[in-house]
C-alpha cells in the first residue's frame, strides 16, 4: 500500500511539472499573444459580439483570430478593424432575413420585370434540358454587397496577416469535401464562402474551387490557431448538439443533423486545447434566429462575464496594450472619383451594357448610395450569379474591378396560381429563354390555363437604356355581364340601368414596338398593333344556340406610350409616384358591320404613394380617357367596374360596380386609398372612388354632377404565392353590395 502511495505521488509530480512547464512559457515575463477562435453557428454567432465587448471592457489584446461560417464573419470584420460596438450597430442595423433573400430595389427593376416578374411563385432551371432544382434559396450577392461595402477600407489587403488583427477562415471544398484554410485573397469572398450554409447560398468559386459552409469540416478551429504560436487560446462555442432521432422531423433538422456528425466530432479534445473556453446559453435559439439579435449579443456578454478573471489576469501580461479605435466613418462612406473600370468574365454581355446597367462610367464622380444602385441594376437583370468587385485606390480616386459570373441557366420554367372573380382559377406556366438568337434577347411565353385559357409571348431584344425591339402576342377570353340599354332618363334610384345579359369577350392582339427606358424608371414605346376584338351573346332557338356578335373585327392601329414608375412595391406601394399615357390611333378595320371610322383615344393614369406616418400610407390615384373622332363599335368604350388589376384594353377597375357596369366614351376618375400595415405584410384598406363619364366630361364646369361613386373596406396578405384579398364594397347610387376575392399574383 506504501508502495502504491509513492508511486501515485511520483506521478502526480510529474504531471505538475509537465503543467507548469507547459505554462512556464507564458508566465515568464515575455509579452504574451492570444488568439481567439469563434465557432459557427448561424444567428447564434451574434453572441460572437457580446463576446468581444468583454473582451474590450478586460483589455485584451486580441493577436490572431480564427472563425468558422458566422465565427468567420464576425471574426472578419473585427480583423478588419471595427470595435464591438461597431459590431452591434451593424448587425442591429440589418434585417437578415431580408438580406438572404437576394430582393433589390424595385426601382432597379427593367419595366419589363415591374411589369411581369411579379406574376410567379416558383422558378425551376432548365439544365442539360433537364427540369431541376434551384441550387440554393439565394446567390448571396445582397450578402457579398453587404461584406464588400463594410470591408472596402481593407480592398487592397490580399495578405489577410496584414489586418489590422492577423486572421483566417476556414472553408469546405464541395468537391472532395476537403478543408480549405482561406488566409489570403479578397477578405469579403472569404468570409462570404466560410458562411455559405448548404441550401441556403450558393457556393463560391475562389482560386479555382468551388467552396461551401467551413463548418461541415472544422467549426471550431483550435488546432490551427495554436499552429501560429499564440500563447493563450480563447474559444467562443456557439455550436449546437446533434437532435435526439425522435426531434429529427423536419428537411432543415435532418440536414444539420448530418452535417453535425462531422461538425461536432472531437468536440471535446479541442476544448481541452482551449485556455479560456465561453460557451454561452443560447438554448431556445437556432441557427435561423436572426429576429433575436440583442439577446443572443447578451447571451455572449454574460458568458464572457462569467470569465472576467481569467481574462484580466491575461491582460495584465501583455505588454503592449490594445486600442479599439474602430473604423472611421470616413473610411466607409465618401465621394470618390471613378479613374478606372475593368471587367472580367463577361461573355454574353458586352462592356457597353455592363455600363449602362451600372449607370456610371469613368469619370464619374460615386458614393456608396450610387455605386449600390448600380450593383443593385445589374443583379435585377437576373442575367449574373453573382457580381463581384473590389475597389483599389488611385492617384485621384478609384479603380474599380468587377468579376462577373453569368448565370449559366439560360431557362426557366416558372409556375403561378391565381383566382379572381372574373377569370376565376388559374395557373401560370411560363417558359423563360435568354440568348434565343442573339446574346441580349429573351423570350417569354405565359400559358393560363383553367376557367379561362389566355397566353401572352414576349420576345425583346434588350439593348438596355438604348432603343430595344420587342414583340408581343397575347389571347385573352372572360365572360361579363353587360347591360342591354344605358339610357340617360332611367330612374337612378333602380337597382339597375336595364337588363343585363351574359356577354363573351375575346381579344387577340399582337404588337411590334420600339422601346427605350432612361434609368428603369421611364420608358417610351413606339409601334404598331393588330387587335382581333369579339364580343357576343348567346341566344337558343328551337334548341340550337345562335351567337348575336357586338363586335367581330380586325383593327389595325398605331400607338405611343410612356410611363414612369417609381413605386417602391408593385402591390402595396408606400412611397414613389407613378404616370402613364397611352395613345391609340386606329386606322383600319375589317368593318364586319359597315360603320368603322378612323379615331384614337388617349389614356392616362397618375397616382403616388406616401406613408406620412409609420405603417399608414395613402395612395391616391386618377385616371381619365377620351375618345377622339367617332367611335361606332361599344367594344371600343371605356368600361368600369370591378377591382381586377389584370384588365386589359379599355377596362377600368371601379370600386362598387361590377365589371363594365359603367360605359361610356370617355371618363375621369381619382381614388383615394387608407392602408395601414397592422402586422407586417398584413393590411387593411378603405378606397372611395369617383367618376364622371361620358362624352362631354367638364359639362360645361360642372364637373361633380351626375358623379358615380364607390367604396371599399379591404383586408390583404402577401404571401409566397401572391396577395390574398377580400374587400367588400357598395355604392350610394346603387343597392349593389359587392364582394371581391382574389388570391395570388395578378396576371
Amino acid at each position: 500500500m506504501n508502495l502504491l502511495k509513492r508511486i501515485l505521488l511520483l506521478v502526480f509530480l510529474m504531471v505538475s511539472t509537465v503543467n507548469y512547464a507547459q505554462k512556464s512559457h507564458k508566465d515568464d515575463g515575455k509579452d504574451v499573444k492570444v488568439g481567439l477562435v469563434l465557432s459557427g453557428g448561424g444567428a447564434k454567432g451574434f453572441a460572437h459580439v457580446g463576446v468581444l465587448k468583454v473582451l474590450e471592457k478586460a483589455g485584451v489584446r486580441i493577436d490572431y483570430i480564427a472563425g468558422t461560417s458566422m465565427g468567420a464573419i464576425v471574426g472578419g470584420l473585427y480583423a478588419s478593424g471595427y470595435n464591438a460596438d461597431q459590431l452591434d450597430s451593424i448587425i442591429q442595423a440589418h434585417d437578415f432575413i431580408e438580406l438572404f433573400q437576394d430582393n433589390v430595389p424595385r426601382e432597379s427593376a427593367s419595366f419589363y420585370q415591374k411589369e411581369n416578374l411579379g406574376k410567379y411563385a416558383v422558378s425551376l432551371p432548365i439544365k442539360k434540358k433537364k427540369l431541376g432544382l434551384p441550387s440554393a434559396v439565394t446567390d448571396g450577392q445582397n450578402v457579398f454587397n453587404l461584406f464588400s461595402e463594410l470591408t472596402k477600407h481593407v480592398h487592397t489587403v490580399t495578405n489577410f496577416e496584414d489586418l489590422s488583427i492577423p486572421f483566417f477562415c476556414i472553408a469546405t471544398n464541395l468537391e472532395n469535401g476537403e478543408e480549405v484554410v482561406l488566409d489570403h485573397g479578397f477578405l469579403p469572398e472569404a468570409i462570404r464562402a466560410s458562411g455559405t450554409f448548404p441550401g441556403l447560398l450558393t457556393p463560391i468559386e475562389i482560386e479555382g474551387k468551388t467552396l461551401v459552409d467551413g463548418g461541415i469540416v472544422d467549426n471550431y478551429p483550435v488546432e490551427k490557431m495554436l499552429a501560429k504560436g499564440v500563447d493563450y487560446v480563447i474559444g467562443v462555442d456557439v455550436q449546437g448538439k446533434l437532435y435526439p432521432v425522435d426531434e429529427v422531423n423536419s428537411l432543415p433538422k435532418l440536414m444539420r443533423q448530418i452535417v453535425g456528425f462531422q461538425m461536432y466530432k472531437n468536440i471535446d479534445e479541442k476544448i481541452k486545447l482551449t485556455d479560456v473556453y465561453i460557451k454561452p446559453d443560447i438554448t431556445g435559439f437556432d441557427d435561423f434566429s436572426f429576429l433575436s439579435k440583442s439577446e443572443i449579443v447578451e447571451k455572449g456578454v454574460k458568458a464572457a462575464d462569467e470569465k472576467i478573471a481569467m481574462l484580466f489576469e491575461i491582460a495584465s501580461k501583455q505588454k503592449k496594450k490594445p486600442v479599439y479605435q474602430g473604423v472611421a466613418v470616413n473610411q466607409t462612406d465618401s465621394d470618390y472619383v471613378v479613374k478606372a473600370i475593368n471587367f472580367t468574365g463577361n461573355v454574353h454581355y458586352t462592356e457597353k451594357y455592363l455600363l449602362k446597367k451600372l449607370g456610371f462610367d469613368v469619370g464619374s464622380t460615386i458614393n456608396t448610395q450610387k455605386f449600390t444602385e448600380g450593383i443593385n441594376a445589374l443583379t435585377a437583370t437576373q442575367n449574373f450569379r453573382s457580381v463581384q468587385y473590389r475597389m483599389i485606390p488611385v492617384k485621384g480616386g478609384i479603380r474599380i474591378e468587377f468579376n462577373i459570373l453569368e448565370e449559366d441557366v439560360s431557362s426557366f420554367i416558372q409556375l403561378g396560381i391565381h383566382y379572381d372573380d372574373l377569370y376565376k382559377t388559374g395557373v401560370l406556366v411560363n417558359f423563360t429563354s435568354k440568348h434565343l438568337l442573339f446574346k441580349n434577347d429573351f423570350l417569354s411565353t405565359d400559358f393560363i390555363v383553367g376557367d379561362k385559357f389566355r397566353y401572352n409571348i414576349d420576345y425583346i431584344l434588350d439593348n438596355g437604356f438604348n432603343w430595344s425591339f420587342g414583340i408581343n402576342s397575347r389571347y385573352n377570353s372572360f365572360g361579363l355581364d353587360l347591360y342591354t340599354s344605358f339610357d340617360e332618363e332611367t330612374d337612378e334610384s333602380s337597382d339597375t340601368y336595364g337588363l343585363k345579359i351574359p356577354a363573351f369577350y375575346n381579344d387577340f392582339s399582337t404588337q411590334f414596338f420600339f422601346q427605350t427606358t432612361f434609368k428603369n424608371m421611364m420608358a417610351l414605346r413606339l409601334g404598331a398593333e393588330h387587335k382581333f376584338l369579339k364580343l357576343y351573346t348567346e341566344e337558343i332557338v328551337n334548341d340550337r344556340v345562335y351567337k348575336l356578335y357586338i363586335d367581330q373585327n380586325n383593327y389595325f392601329d398605331g400607338f405611343a406610350k410612356a410611363k414612369f414608375d417609381s413605386y417602391d412595391s408593385g402591390l402595396f406601394p408606400k412611397k414613389g409616384f407613378y404616370f402613364e399615357a397611352n395613345y391609340k390611333m386606329y386606322l383600319f378595320s375589317s368593318d364586319y358591320f359597315d360603320n368603322f371610322k378612323a379615331f384614337s383615344q388617349l389614356y392616362g393614369n397618375i397616382g403616388f404613394a406616401i406613408t406620412p406616418i409609420n405603417k399608414l400610407t395613402l395612395h391616391l390615384t386618377s385616371d381619365a380617357g377620351i375618345t377622339i373622332g367617332n367611335n361606332n363599335n361599344i367594344i371600343h368604350d371605356y368600361h368600369l367596374g370591378g377591382n381586377n388589376d389584370n384588365f386589359i384594353n379599355t377596362f377600368v377597375p371601379f370600386y362598387g360596380y361590377n365589371v363594365a357596369d359603367l360605359n361610356e366614351v370617355g371618363f375621369v376618375k381619382t381614388a383615394l386609398e387608407v392602408r395601414y400595415e397592422i402586422f407586417k405584410k398584413n393590411y387593411v384598406s378603405f378606397l372611395g372612388n369617383f367618376s364622371r363619364l361620358g362624352d362631354d366630361l367638364w359639362n360645361g364646369g360642372d364637373i361633380f354632377a351626375d358623379t358615380k361613386t364607390g367604396y371599399a373596406l379591404g383586408y390583404s396578405v402577401e404571401t409566397l404565392i401572391g396577395p390574398i384579398e377580400l374587400h367588400y364594397s357598395w355604392s350610394p347610387e346603387t343597392n349593389n353590395r359587392v364582394w371581391y376575392f382574389n388570391l395570388g399574383f395578378w396576371f
